[in-house]
């Protein structure tokens, strides 16, 4: 599962690493024989109901000791109580989920019950030091702890390429181009602050500790994988992606399954109304 980073990383470049088609699909019935491990990252598509019942279902059978939520700043997660947790409209209230602009917060509650007395986590970096790092850079955000995750390294042209034609596809492509730098820099500090959480939760727990986090911050290349083989590379790491059609090419991650699409509208519809 874990693979290791380039040889060109040492030398101050961060480089993307190659796959194969060692990721291998599963289908739902292995989410409750997954292999053991410090660290299962769950993937998903925001948005997609089964995504999350597939979660709940990973964590109930894993016996995850801690849940660190993409979704949680540090200062939510430590709002939880058992109390809230009893009540779906407390809890959802408590968190103020709304206010994150994520989707229906019953999609995810099934996961906050799914396993027994965890310690919750929140991998979420506060919005104003996102934006800071969109201008200035992750590096300068994180500080003293930036070379702990990588940060302090550049990416490799190519990567750095591929990143922001993906920030720029995840926008409608609708992004000044001049933007899309600081979008890279904005996810690889996300990164980095979803693997610190980890690192926390299995530092008080001993895990293993289950990750609710989207497919990109999953996927062992450039997201949590990557900024925990610098600052924690004895972690065992499992990760898991959820898509809603067959991948065209190799992917990423550990395991990975497709579900039927989630109904939406029209993400872009926003742009073309400008």
């Amino acid at each position: 599962m874990r693979r290791s980073l380039p040889s060109c990383a040492a030398a101050g470049v961060l480089a993307a690493v190659s796959f194969s088609a060692a990721a291998e699909q599963i289908d739902t019935g292995e989410l409750y024989r997954l292999p053991p491990a410090d660290v299962v990252i769950l993937g998903e598509l925001h948005d997609n109901p089964a995504h999350h019942a597939h979660q709940a279902i990973a964590v109930a059978t894993m016996g995850a000791q801690a849940l660190v939520f993409e979704m949680l700043t540090e200062r939510q997660a430590l709002r939880i109580t058992p109390e809230l947790l009893a009540s779906e409209d407390r809890l959802e209230h408590a968190l103020q989920w709304e206010a994150g602009g994520w989707p229906d917060f019953s999609m995810y509650y099934p996961i906050f019950l799914a396993a027994e007395q965890p310690v919750f986590f929140g991998g979420a970096v506060e919005r104003d030091l996102v934006r800071a790092a969109v201008s200035d850079g992750a590096a300068d955000v994180m500080g003293g702890s930036a070379a702990l995750f990588g940060l302090d390294r550049a990416l490799d042209d190519g990567e750095q390429a591929t990143r922001e034609a993906g920030q720029m596809a995840a926008h409608c492509d609708a992004l000044p181009e001049e933007m899309l730098g600081g979008m890279v820099e904005a996810q690889r500090l996300r990164d980095a602050g979803l693997a610190r959480a980890v690192i926390a939760a299995v530092a008080e727990t001993g895990g293993p500790v289950a990750v609710i986090t989207g497919n990109g911050h999953a996927r062992e290349d450039w997201g949590i994988p990557r900024a925990l083989e610098f600052a924690a590379p004895e972690l065992d790491v499992i990760t898991v992606a959820q898509f809603e059609s067959v991948p065209g090419e190799a992917v990423p991650y550990d395991y990975w399954l497709v579900t039927d699409p989630a109904e939406r509208d029209d993400p872009c519809a926003v742009f073309d109304e400008r």
